[in-house]
């Protein structure tokens, strides 16, 4: 499809009033993950801040209070349901280090052997020079080897582990220009299977292994997010991110925040004094002051610093002369729990829990899960652990009795619940079948995470409502304010994304897997919605 034709369908009006439509025309849509952002701290900060760039967004926008993530609340599946309409159902992604039981391990050049080894894709991948900074590129010797479709045995990266495509794929093949930012190269996920999807895709690292990890401080996480924020506002004035000449103002693009992910989860801020930037909050704690989301100062500072960089894109937005036909949508891949401090258990691993069992030495399903913990490389299965727990057993006919060995010592493991057999089948793939899902997926006691971290009193990537329960506004002139308390997940984003550009978003394979349907009430109106 030309990009004359994608002009032509992306000025579709909608249909109803107050919705999209009425002579609206998008032209582009402007995608923003503010990491951690629950809908509880969007309705506080907007009370609490009339004047913010999120109150004025949500003054012409719909305020979606009960979106959730699809499924558990990881970066990569959290961002995967944003740009492929889907879940692990579909994409295949259920955390940034996991498991494959079809790929090899990165030294095994030749794919030789029993298949099977951990899948890693954080920034322990980058390629990094002697000063211990990232070049902002992935080292391929530092991925995952598969055999390709050409017999070939080949480094696996991000987006060939991609089982579904993305919107910048979509629009891209209609013509539209496309780009992103995120925190590590291993967020070439979003180029989609092809490879291809982001013609300006920017990625500068957030966390140098062995070098300034940003995230040990707010301020310098908020440094490291104005980097990316610069690369919009380029991209917003027709340039691509470092400000040389671009193809003009892309139809999709957008960015992700961490200063509020790092602000929420901050023990105590610049612990270890590696940012030089921060003075005013070192040694201050982050995240809440109590259950009612209350921030404390260094989130505050995240919040704000966050809103004023929503504040410039809003404003070059409107300097370019694109505000009206821009859809621009404020979300998150995931939240972050426990809002409330008081509920924050850190009893440590879960592994090294389950090794702290009486029994431990002997039993053959506790012994099950040390294996998996402690393989380091190849087909040995893997344990992953954050406010959930993921198993990968070795030997997947001890999945039964591993799951009634951890609920039989669900008080002593701060276990809620486990997913495992009957009930996995409930939610994922089959293990049996499927060589990434997991064979057992253990929710903890809301507040519990494992880890026996002092730098850390909040995470995300389970099913909590404080995981899940994400921030969602989608915002255009055209839009009269609204709040819809209507359930909705953020795959629906995806889907709705598609539509405002005039695009089937049945173009997304998850989209039709799944059945996405759009955000309700954006593209026709209604008296529903449970609203104010």
């Amino acid at each position: 499809m030309s990009i004359g034709l994608i002009g032509t369908i992306i000025s579709r009006p909608a249909r109803a009033n107050h919705v999209l439509g009425q002579g609206n025309k998008i032209k582009h849509v402007l995608l923003v993950s503010v990491d951690g952002l629950h809908a509880l701290d969007v309705a506080n900060y907007v009370a609490a801040h009339p004047d913010s760039a999120l109150a004025a967004l949500s003054g012409h926008g719909i305020t979606y209070s009960n979106a959730r993530t699809p499924a558990n609340s990881d970066s990569f599946p959290g961002l995967l349901a944003l740009v492929t309409g889907g879940s692990p159902l579909s994409h295949g992604l259920f955390y940034d280090v996991s498991y494959d039981r079809t790929i090899f391990d990165p030294s095994n050049t030749t794919c030789t052997g029993q298949a099977g080894n951990m899948m890693v894709f954080d920034e322990s991948v980058d390629l990094y020079n002697s000063a211990n900074v990232s070049e902002n590129v992935i080292d391929p010797t530092k991925l995952p080897r598969h055999i390709n479709e050409q017999g070939k045995c080949v480094p696996l990266f991000p987006h060939n582990a991609l089982r579904s495509n993305t919107i910048f794929e979509v629009v891209k093949s209609a013509g539209g220009h496309t780009a992103w930012a995120d925190k590590h190269p291993a967020y070439d996920l979003v180029n989609g299977p092809s490879g291809k999807g982001v013609e300006d895709l920017y990625t500068p690292e957030i966390t140098n292994v062995n070098g300034l990890d940003n995230t040990v401080s707010v301020v310098c996480t908020v440094n490291n997010d104005s980097l990316k924020v610069q690369g919009v506002i380029n991209e917003i004035h027709g340039l691509k991110h470092d400000g040389t000449p671009g193809p003009g103002v892309p139809a999709v693009f957008g960015l992700n925040f961490q200063a509020v992910s790092v602000g929420q989860k901050l023990a105590k801020d610049n612990s270890d004094g590696s940012c030089f930037a921060d003075t005013t909050f070192t040694g201050q704690p982050g995240g809440y002051k109590d259950g009612a989301g209350t921030p404390t100062a260094v989130l505050s500072y995240a919040l704000q610093k966050t809103d004023q960089a929503l504040g410039s894109m809003f404003q070059a937005l409107k300097a370019q002369g694109i505000y009206e036909s821009t859809l621009f949508i404020v979300t998150a891949k995931h939240g972050q729990s426990p809002i409330n401090p008081v509920k924050t258990n850190k009893p440590g691993h879960f592994a090294d829990l389950v090794a702290a069992l009486p029994d431990a030495n002997s039993n053959p399903a506790a012994i099950a899960i040390a294996n998996a913990a402690a393989c380091g490389t190849g087909a040995c299965g893997f344990v992953q652990d954050d406010d959930i727990a993921l198993i990968w057993l070795q030997d997947q006919s001890q999945t039964g009795d591993v799951a009634a060995y951890l609920n039989a010592n669900a008080e002593a493991l701060f276990i809620d619940e486990v997913l495992a057999g009957a009930e996995i089948l409930l939610k994922c793939r089959n293990p049996l079948t499927d060589s990434r899902t997991p064979d057992i997926l253990v929710q903890p006691i809301y507040g519990t995470i494992y880890t026996g971290s002092s730098k850390k009193n909040s995470e995300h990537g389970g099913f909590s409502f404080g995981d899940t329960n994400v921030g969602l506004i989608v915002s255009n002139p055209a839009l009269n304010a609204r709040v819809v308390k209507t359930p909705v997940a953020t795959s629906q984003v995806a889907a709705s994304i598609l539509k405002a550009l005039g695009i089937d978003p049945g173009g997304l394979q998850a989209v039709r897997h799944e059945g996405t349907n759009v955000l309700p009430f954006l593209f026709s109106d209604g008296d529903g919605g449970g609203g104010n």
